[in-house]
């Protein structure tokens, strides 16, 4: 996703208001300066990767999922830990293996002998932002132990729905370049992430950067050290996913975001267009680029830039465009260009 500026970080910890009172301009401005600031406290561990914070960004305030992919040492890792530091939550990592079964992910039903009954014991998706670390290398009946998680923020076991904490993030990275041994996701699963973000190599500067921080001591193993602090909390974020859900948006705009499914499932390329959940999906982060801006209702610009990280997973191109080298990024921007704007 294309980046830009957010406004200037401050330090200062924000007020969130009370979620039965009515939120005012003021209360707006104060939760956006403390979203601005989560930005900055990633940026003293992660050089480079300011398109990709934002990203997660857009997720945590639109109640979604991100995936994360990109070849091996870009931060990855580094950058959901420090992410959720900023946060302030609770957050666990699941290293994704073949071996993994799903009761490793949710948990399970273990018997107690000193009562003689059988007890749940909570897997680590209770947690607030759970890193599903390389997600593609566990078989699909242990990637399917998310998606109930995912969706309805639960996880049944013996007839009991057990609700996850809130805010729920699930941050999942794959490497796009090594299959030996990996499960592709299906398209089930890969509906239940917002956005699919691309984590790039840096550009010389910043991985010159990286080198003199590293020259310098330090060690992304030691967040504390780096100086990554918290500086939200949790009724602040969801006081903000709340204020970014009521951004306006008017009905020349929800046309153009129909329009622009319709076309994805009409192009010669593509075998399979975006489903109408794909254009709620754009929407709410639409509305949660709007807010990070301070707009008061999204604007075309504003779906614009969210449809490539919102869609591009949610697409299957046909064989013989795969076998011409089209991409799913390509054919979006094809339909961006090709469909018409509402003034």
């Amino acid at each position: 996703m294309t980046d830009s500026p957010l406004g200037s970080p401050d330090h200062a910890a924000a007020p969130a208001p009370a979620s039965d009172a009515p939120r005012t301009v003021a209360d707006d401005a104060a939760l956006r300066q403390a979203m601005h600031r989560v930005r900055t406290e990633v940026g003293k561990a992660v050089v480079g990767q300011d398109g990709t914070i934002t990203g997660l960004l857009i997720a945590l305030l639109s109640r979604g999922h991100v995936l994360l992919e990109g070849v091996p040492g870009v931060a990855k890792t580094l950058l959901v830990r420090s992410f959720s530091r900023a946060l302030g939550l609770d957050t666990r990592r699941v290293q994704f293996t073949p071996d993994l079964m799903p009761g490793d992910v949710t948990g399970s039903l273990v018997y107690d002998a000193r009562s003689g009954e059988f007890e749940f014991r909570a897997g680590p998706v209770f947690t607030h932002v759970l890193l599903a670390d390389e997600i593609n290398r566990t078989p699909p009946k242990t990637q399917a132990a998310l998606l109930e998680a995912m969706e309805e923020r639960q996880v049944s076991s013996d007839g009991v729905s057990r609700p996850l904490p809130d805010p729920f993030l699930v941050a999942a990275t794959q490497n796009p370049v090594e299959h030996e041994g990996t499960y592709t996701l299906p398209e089930a699963q890969l509906d239940r992430f917002l956005l699919k973000l691309v984590v790039d190599l840096p550009d010389r500067d910043a991985e010159v950067d990286v080198l003199r921080r590293h020259a310098g001591g330090f060690d992304p193993r030691r967040l504390g050290e780096a100086g990554v602090d918290a500086v939200v909390t949790a009724p602040e974020i969801l006081a903000a996913q709340r204020a970014a859900a009521s951004v306006a948006v008017a009905d020349d705009v929800l046309g153009y975001v129909v329009d622009l499914a319709r076309a994805t499932r009409q192009s010669p390329s593509v075998l399979l267009g975006v489903s109408p959940r794909a254009s709620t999906g754009l929407l709410a982060a639409a509305k949660a680029w709007a807010w990070l801006g301070g707009y008061p209702a999204i604007t075309p610009d504003h779906v614009q830039t969210m449809l490539v990280p919102v869609w591009r997973h949610r697409i299957r191109l046909r064989p013989e465009a795969e076998i011409e080298g089209v991409s799913v990024d390509a054919v979006l921007a094809s339909v961006l260009q090709q469909t018409r704007v509402p003034l």
